[in-house]
């Protein structure tokens, strides 16, 4: 299911018991035309609660005007039933809107626009809203550049345990971007988003660890979180991975375990990972010596401008 329209549905769901008993019975026939993917129904059902004035439903009939379920996809007429739920102080809506403001998608571009409506949903509480408005105080875009109103609005969502909002507190500190560098702040931040998945953050938080910013240098504790993102498919963290297994840096030496993940960054086009497989195709470590697989990911590597790749594939040409 589409993530917003799940959070809509949701929503609709916990604001049932306001409904008049009128609007509930299309909406409670909307929800289960939904959930058994009839979309073109399910559209007529939110139509019809959404003509009586009942916000969820417009909403929903907004997000299926977005995504072109059930309707044919018109980011206008999403965002004239966005406005009618945001206008009745739907968060959800509200926060679409100022989306659609920001991006310029259905409406004409206005940050201003996007702000207000984001703060209004932020200040009820909606996470997303929240960290969307703090990224506009970053920017100066829509509200003056400011970062403690950037950090403070970052903290309510993080508070939420947004993992985004926590990653992005925690770059602040990790650069000193509007605020005194803390890496110990950061790795706090970081921590926080890792532990709830955020591929990035834990990166970043191996990254501390390898370069003992902010907390005693760990090979181990690094490799263990370069680990957790290269298993979500982060490229960097891959080809890092391989680099501590070829190099037995926190991690047992391993050559075949390093090919394995120096593959998996450079079949996402990485030109580091590219360039370190042809190396171990041309010692044969890891992986069968094959000069003609090594040239290929020279190449590969050489193409995207890697300086060393490019010598390495004038030493085979």
């Amino acid at each position: 299911m589409n993530g917003k329209l799940k959070t809509v549905i949701v929503v609709m769901a916990l604001l049932m018991s306001l409904a008049t008993s009128a609007i509930a019975g299309p909406l409670e026939e909307a929800i289960a035309a939904h959930n058994r993917q009839d979309y073109a129904e399910a559209a007529k059902l939110f139509r019809q609660a959404a003509e009586q004035g009942s916000a969820p439903a417009q909403s929903s009939l907004g997000l299926y005007y977005e995504t072109g379920q059930g309707v044919a996809q018109d980011y206008a007429e999403a965002a004239r039933w966005y406005r009618k739920a945001a206008d009745q102080g739907l968060f959800t809506a509200q926060f679409s809107l100022g989306f659609y403001y920001e991006t310029g998608q259905g409406v004409a571009q206005d940050y201003v626009e996007a702000a207000r409506w984001y703060r209004l949903s932020a200040d009820q509480g909606f996470a997303e809203a929240q960290k969307k408005l703090g990224l506009m105080y970053t920017k100066g875009q829509g509200v003056p550049q400011d970062y403690a109103a950037t950090i403070m609005w970052w903290r309510k969502a993080a508070d939420q345990n947004h993992s985004p909002a926590q990653f992005s507190l925690g770059t602040l500190y990790d650069l000193g971007e509007g605020v005194a560098q803390n890496y110990a702040e950061a790795i706090t931040w970081y921590r926080k988003a890792a532990d709830l998945g955020h591929t990035k953050a834990q990166y970043n938080l191996g990254s501390m660890y390898a370069y003992g910013r902010g907390v005693a240098q760990d090979y181990a504790e690094a490799a263990n979180w370069f680990r957790r993102a290269a298993d979500q498919g982060l490229d960097q963290a891959q080809y890092i991975l391989g680099r501590m297994l070829e190099d037995g840096q926190g991690v047992a030496q391993d050559y075949t375990e390093a090919a394995r993940w120096y593959r998996k960054a450079a079949d996402q086009g990485l030109a580091d990972a590219q360039f370190h497989l042809g190396l171990l195709y041309s010692g044969g470590n890891g992986v069968t010596q094959n000069y003609e697989e090594a040239t290929i990911w020279y190449r590969k590597a050489a193409d995207q401008g890697h300086a060393l790749a490019q010598v390495a594939l004038g030493a085979f040409e």
